[in-house]
């Protein structure tokens, strides 16, 4: 096991929550069509002025207050984010500023997709466990409304706005990762992308409008998921050393009301076990993993002494799964 200790968790939200009905009105469809095509009741929109790296900076101090800590107190920022707030330099530093971090405090971004935060959170035990950093802070922070096509049902109406933060330190044996699993199957590469923002398509050799906007063949995703997911999760427990009768909660990405189905159908454990904040959040990208989390520890559902089961899919196609002792 990876020794390391969760202290506090931190969650920020736009300002503005858009229901499903509202988007029925904006976008000339049937009463209740959105909400019958998504399953979301309502999800956060930023408005024009507000930026992923203030997003993130508010989630990181509502964490910090959690733990009664100060910036100085983190060693190292690590964002973790699906998209990042422009190509150059990284979010991170951002962040940092925004959140009041003392000059020279270390900052990076991973970037997983929407499995960003597990393998920050894999990447920030390591670090602690080898000595270098005493406290490190994780955020993922994402404005999936930035870029999706509302022409496209199915790759805009599930997603929504925020940003979460979780504080670590180094464990003392008794809390850690007991196993931790990704696995990235790139015959799913284009199930879910966005072409445009790097070298391959940009103004200079070449784009469109559409290029920016997030694009995404749900059912191809899900059938490939369904077909990796079983034996992935059976390695992900065998590493673990007990089965899922010891996990006493299940934090899976909020990805979609289908994905969540699978995920409870395959793990076959109580629905009480499983932290479910789509409806009133819908697919924050990468803010969803640590957002469940926040609303996990907030309301009690998970504590010290529990185990925990996270675990998702992300674009590449990548499926990921941590087991954490808290």
């Amino acid at each position: 096991m990876i020794p390391v200790r969760l202290i506090a968790t931190g969650k920020a939200v736009p300002v503005h929550s858009v229901t499903s009905d509202s988007l029925d009105l904006k976008l000339g469809h049937p009463a209740g069509y959105t909400l019958r095509k998504s399953g979301v009741l309502s999800r956060f929109v930023a408005a024009p002025d507000e930026s992923q790296s203030q997003l993130g900076a508010v989630a990181l101090l509502d964490a910090l207050k959690n733990a009664s800590l100060r910036p100085a107190d983190i060693d190292l920022l690590i964002c973790a984010c699906g998209v990042p707030e422009q190509a150059l330099p990284n979010t991170a530093c951002f962040v940092a500023e925004h959140a009041g971090l003392p000059p020279g405090t270390q900052s990076f971004d991973v970037n997983a997709s929407c499995l960003s935060f597990m393998a920050a959170f894999r990447v920030a035990a390591s670090m602690l466990a080898g000595g270098a950093y005493r406290r490190i802070a994780i955020v993922s922070s994402d404005l999936a409304s930035r870029g999706v096509d509302w022409s496209e049902p199915e790759a805009s109406m599930i997603f929504g706005d925020g940003a979460a933060a979780v504080i670590v330190e180094r464990g003392d044996g008794s809390a850690g990762i007991r196993a931790y699993k990704m696995g990235t199957y790139p015959e799913g590469r284009r199930y879910c992308e966005i072409r445009g923002g790097g070298t391959e398509r940009n103004p200079r050799n070449g784009c469109e409008p559409g290029d920016y906007l997030f694009r995404m063949d749900g059912k191809a995703v899900f059938r490939l998921a369904v077909k990796v997911m079983p034996d992935f999760l059976t390695e992900l427990m065998a590493e673990s050393g007990a089965g899922l009768d010891k996990v006493d909660v299940v934090v899976p990405h909020q990805a979609s009301p289908l994905g969540l189905a699978h995920a409870a159908r395959i793990l076959d454990v109580p629905d009480a076990k499983i932290i479910k904040i789509f409806e009133t959040h819908g697919n924050q990208v990468a803010a969803s993993l640590p957002t469940a989390l926040h609303e996990a520890v907030m309301t009690g559902r998970a504590v010290a002494g529990q185990r925990l089961l996270m675990m998702g899919t992300a674009a590449g196609l990548t499926i990921g799964g941590m087991i954490l002792d808290l």
